[in-house]
């Protein structure tokens, strides 16, 4: 009977320890998953290579008959024509005010209203959070006209960075993603905090804050991308072209100038490539710190 029933765990043993071309022929190659893999990434990174090499294209036609760069007589030529057109410095700069306002806003307001959710107890909270929940199923196009009436007509913040910024100062998403975070922190912290004396405030910026650092990044780079690529309420709110991101610089120019431009497939790449490279940056800068968190280092035992 002990000789039996030690068999299964001798197997189990024997198999992990087997060599790593004896588990490949028990369980069959595995190049094909390999393969898969690499025609996935092909098949994403091509658009992006497309637009790299095309920014940088002599060509005029819009369609290069060789994707080596070599074969397309590569120039800087488009970049110097999408900045005189637009002028990128002023573009980037509006861009940069309205997405460094939202994301201001958004994680001053979320960390505030996810704490609440999180951790406070008062008559409502469940509700509120329903409703917040509910809002994230409609549209933002849906609510567009009653909030531009509000904003220019009402408070008139027409071509403003103010009025760019109030529509998105809170975002349901990030609001979400902190309260679950703060769930997720040990009662004892907060427990021990209140203990030595600390009101709500500093329990929240000295006790809570620090230990969501992946949610303030997350939030972060989330917010970012949702404005500096937002085109439709910049594009209906500013009517001055010197108060216009670099997405609405670009649309203009794509709607009325590039059909005079020498190579304008290849200006419009041009622009499409300084408008993609901060958010490509980003994110290969800080792709490893999703997956970080502290959340446990704060309690011992």
């Amino acid at each position: 009977m002990t000789a039996t029933a030690r068999r299964p765990v001798d197997a189990t043993i024997d198999d992990d320890a087997m060599h790593p071309a004896e588990q490949q022929g028990r369980h069959g190659p595995a190049w094909w998953r390999y393969a898969l893999l690499a025609i996935g990434a092909i098949v994403f990174l091509f658009p992006f290579y497309y637009m790299v090499v095309g920014s940088f294209s002599a060509r005029s036609d819009g369609s290069p008959k060789g994707l080596l760069p070599g074969a397309l007589g590569l120039t800087l030529h488009n970049y110097t024509a999408i900045n005189k057109a637009i002028d990128l410095g002023t573009s980037l700069l509006n861009s940069a005010i309205f997405t460094g306002g939202v994301l201001v806003c958004t994680l001053f307001f979320g960390t505030l209203a996810g704490y609440a959710l999180a951790r406070l107890r008062f008559p409502g909270r469940g509700v509120m959070f329903a409703l917040m929940l509910l809002l994230q199923t409609i549209p933002f196009q849906l609510l567009i006209i009653p909030i531009y009436v509000l904003v220019a007509r009402d408070y008139g913040l027409s071509d403003s960075y103010l009025g760019m910024i109030a529509p998105f100062a809170i975002n349901s998403t990030a609001v979400f993603v902190f309260r679950q975070y703060f769930l997720q922190l040990p009662p004892e912290l907060f427990e021990a905090a209140r203990i030595d004396g600390a009101n709500e405030w500093r329990v929240l910026w000295s006790v809570a804050v620090p230990m969501v650092r992946p949610a303030l990044l997350t939030g972060a780079l989330l917010t970012f991308i949702g404005p500096w690529n937002e085109f439709l309420w910049p594009f209906l709110i500013t009517k001055q072209q010197s108060k216009q991101p670099l997405a609405v610089s670009l649309s203009n120019y794509i709607t009325t100038v590039s059909g005079l431009a020498a190579n304008p497939f290849g200006s419009i790449l041009a622009g499409a490539c300084v408008l993609a490279a901060p958010a490509v940056a980003l994110f290969v800068i800080f792709q490893r710190k999703f997956v970080n968190t502290d959340i446990g280092s704060g309690v011992k035992g």
